[in-house]
């Protein structure tokens, strides 16, 4: 087998394994997404079917949190695009200032040419004069018609691609146009996602406030949230989650920055107020919409509403860790979503029923709840 023969089933047994690996990848992803879901459709029924006040939130904050994914998603492409309208633009500029300057010497080269071309070559050729000085001035004149044919060719060949660059711009002009519309419509049903919302929290503001402070109530969410995280633990434990940092997450403690800039209004372990119940988090009172980062390197492994959180993502960071973010009034990430240290997950809000505007963070190791204030860095 040749040398060359070898480099390329070399190359072609690479391709077919990263494909094999793509796809197995992509296999892997949608089990995990169909178990989950399979998982929140036994929690739902589990729940006890005692209706609460904030229930009624449930879809119109999962809808303003769809809404301003996609939105998100429409910003981005957009900016996309006219990276690529001005990439293309910029290259037709150019494209256009070197066409001026072809047609300029092909001016001149066939300007020079009608002038005298034809009868130089003609009088070299009938005057009786040295060989040698006659086979150098026709191998002269040789080059410069070799020269103009290829500045000829040069100049075709940048008004097919100027052309080409032409029509992808207005292609990208058109899909800009598309998606503006396309972010005008969801703004318009954001909004009324926002006043529906609104109309919600004003027919329940009372109940609200009455089952906040409720034992049982916030019992029933405690237990919720940790059944959650149980059965997530157990499903994530074998095989290792292969999202897992490369640097364990357990090296991380002390030096996590915190997921949210805000005040914390509470003491992890400490009694919420008129409870007996304890807190297994922080609530970072912040603005809304304020971006929300994560704490570490890991993959979505839930991205929902959940009664007591609201809009609630949880990351998975291997070895049994994970961090969990709630009452968002965005959800940027969904599951199987892999994700790096720093990146934006969600944005601040008080969904799921919450009196103030913040985020409720927690960490948790085989779903066991720990200090935050242990794994950040102090200030």
């Amino acid at each position: 087998m040749t040398r060359l023969k070898r480099i390329t089933l070399l190359c072609c047994t690479l391709l077919l394994i990263s494909d094999h690996a793509f796809a197995s990848k992509q296999d892997d992803l949608d089990k995990l997404r169909k178990r989950i879901s399979a998982l929140q459709q036994e929690l739902e029924k589990t729940t006890e079917s005692r209706s609460e006040a904030a229930d009624a939130l449930r879809e119109s904050e999962r809808a303003i949190s769809n809404n301003n994914r996609a939105l998100s998603g429409l910003a981005l492409q957009q900016r996309e695009a006219s990276q690529t309208l001005g990439r293309l633009q910029q290259q037709s500029r150019q494209l256009g200032r070197d066409m001026q300057g072809q047609q300029a010497l092909l001016s001149r080269l066939l300007y020079q040419q009608y002038l005298g071309g034809k009868q130089e070559y003609l009088k070299l050729m009938l005057n009786n004069d040295d060989p040698n000085r006659v086979a150098r001035e026709l191998q002269y004149y040789e080059y410069i018609a070799r020269y103009r044919s290829a500045w000829i060719k040069t100049l075709r060949g940048n008004f097919v691609k100027l052309n080409a660059v032409t029509l992808e711009a207005r292609r990208k002009s058109e899909e800009i146009a598309a998606l503006q519309a396309e972010q005008i419509a969801q703004r318009q049903s954001l909004e009324k996602e926002k006043r529906a919302h609104q109309q919600v929290l004003h027919k329940i503001a009372l109940q609200l406030k009455q089952q906040r402070r409720e034992i049982g109530r916030l019992q029933r969410d405690e237990t919720r949230l940790a059944q959650l995280v149980e059965k997530l633990s157990r499903m994530l434990a074998q095989p290792e989650s292969p999202s897992a940092s490369k640097r364990p997450f357990n090296l991380l403690k002390g030096k996590l920055q915190l997921p949210v800039k805000g005040k914390i209004t509470n003491k992890f372990g400490s009694r919420r107020p008129d409870s007996t119940v304890v807190w297994k988090g922080l609530f970072i009172k912040a603005p809304a919409s304020l971006p929300v980062k994560a704490v570490g390197a890991g993959r979505v492994v839930f991205a929902d509403w959940l009664r007591g959180f609201g809009n609630l993502l949880i990351i998975d960071h291997g070895q049994g860790y994970m961090s969990l973010y709630g009452n968002n009034e965005t959800l940027y990430k969904q599951v199987g979503d892999e994700l790096g240290a720093g990146d934006t997950v969600a944005a601040v809000g008080n969904s799921g029923g919450n009196e103030d505007s913040g985020l409720y963070f927690e960490l948790r190791y085989e779903g066991n709840p720990l200090d935050p204030s242990k794994w950040v860095v102090a200030k």
